[in-house]
């Protein structure tokens, strides 16, 4: 079955504290492992990877299922909108890694 993946970026300058804000949030219902840099959790439509830099945090979202991936962006982006309400989130920028 092939994967389809997507990778979401959201610029901003508190990429470390929004990493660790949705890996302890994920980790109330689902396996999570992270740092103050990267962490992973196991949403139910596949992998989540996520990632800092000095200026985004980075999200790659794999699953077998196009629906589940579309899923699984909606509950980033939407905890994303209640964990960042003071920068005015809308949704990451989301481009799709495979062909």
């Amino acid at each position: 079955m092939p994967i389809n993946s997507s990778q979401g970026r959201f610029d901003t300058p508190n990429a470390s504290r929004y990493l660790q804000q949705l890996c302890k949030h994920f980790a109330h219902k689902t396996e999570v492992d992270y740092d103050e840099t990267r962490g992973t959790a196991k949403l139910p439509g596949g992998p989540a990877t996520l990632s800092v830099t000095d200026e985004a945090l980075i999200v790659t979202l794999e699953s077998p299922d196009p629906e589940a991936l579309k899923k699984a962006k909606h509950i980033i982006d939407s905890h994303l909108e209640r964990f960042a309400f003071r920068e005015d989130f809308k949704g990451m920028a989301w481009s799709p890694l495979n062909d």
